[in-house]
């Protein structure tokens, strides 16, 4: 069974579009999936069918300035409003009441991969109590030159641009991110996958905007939310009795090649949280769309969730 669903966005502007998956076995749990930067939910729709098959209800929406939001219902590709960069993740915990209304009293679950786990992570230090238990895949530790990507873009954005879109603010914040892909750029995702046809579906999905320009306001917004939760001051808002999965590829830049990865484990165990960390050795960013391991990364998400229930 599925639902389609629309609500106002925190950004008082945009209707989100989500989905409600519902297994035809009776449901044991809840996982919300988040996507990440640029994409759109529909990319998980194998890990969406496998939550199925395990019996959880699976709930996901196309975040403001992506996917089936942006393109179909507002117009605004890479843009997020101007509500600050908490809007995504209350948009998130706005999808996570329409899902409690029809299906109370089972226990609740968050996936989020890449940009979703930033989202997952902020949700966490204000929602968390909510939840049965959270899997952050393909996070960050501190962003290398966050700062000065974030300066040149609130100096954009005092100068009335924005609206507009800055390439050097863009290439401050990630352009070292290709430093360990030996193909070169071509497409300007390497970094994201070592399977060329991955990489290739990626940048030709006609609701992927990862290649389209993105505003200024929206980048800062981007910058500020890894900011926020960049630092043991993040941890401590997030309940250490929320169970945490933490997932990543040693190959992947977001998490500074495993580096970020157990940064961010050592903020949550030196605040006393129960946190899982698992890294997979030469993988890059999506770990799930790899054809060799896709099955044992969902499968441990899985295992993960079944023992929260």
């Amino acid at each position: 069974m599925l639902y389609e669903v629309q609500f106002l966005s925190y950004n008082q502007r945009d209707q989100v579009q989500g989905w409600i998956y519902v297994p035809a076995a009776k449901p044991k749990g809840i996982v919300q999936l988040v996507h990440g930067f640029g994409e759109h939910s529909r990319r998980y729709l194998k890990m969406i069918v496998q939550y199925l098959d395990a019996d959880y209800i699976v709930a996901a929406d196309d975040h403001v300035g992506h996917g089936k939001t942006a393109i179909v219902n507002n117009n605004s590709w890479g843009d997020w409003g101007d509500k600050g960069f908490h809007t995504m993740m209350e948009d998130e915990h706005s999808l996570h009441d329409l899902v409690v209304e029809k299906y109370p009293d089972l226990p609740y679950f968050l996936y989020g991969h890449s940009m979703g786990s930033f989202i997952v992570r902020d949700y966490m230090s204000k929602y968390g109590d909510e939840l049965a238990g959270a899997t952050i895949c393909g996070t960050t530790g501190v962003w290398p030159d966050l700062e000065k990507g974030i300066q040149i873009l609130e100096q954009d954005v005092a100068e009335h641009k924005g609206n507009e879109s800055d390439p050097e603010a863009a290439n401050a914040l990630m352009g070292w991110m290709f430093a360990r892909c030996p193909e070169g750029v071509k497409l300007g995702n390497e970094w994201i996958c070592s399977d060329p046809n991955v990489q290739y579906d990626h940048a030709n999905d006609p609701f992927d905007a990862f290649t389209k320009p993105t505003t200024n306001r929206a980048f800062l917004y981007f910058a500020q939310m890894m900011e926020y939760i960049s630092s043991v001051d993040w941890a401590k808002k997030v309940p250490t009795s929320l169970p945490i999965y933490n997932i990543a590829g040693d190959q992947d830049p977001v998490g500074q090649y495993g580096s970020g990865i157990y940064q961010v484990a050592n903020w949550l165990i030196d605040t006393g949280h129960d946190v899982t960390t698992k890294l997979y050795p030469g993988y890059r960013h999506e770990i799930h769309n790899y054809k060799d391991i896709q099955d044992e990364v969902v499968a441990g998400i899985i295992d993960f969730m079944n023992d929260h229930c």
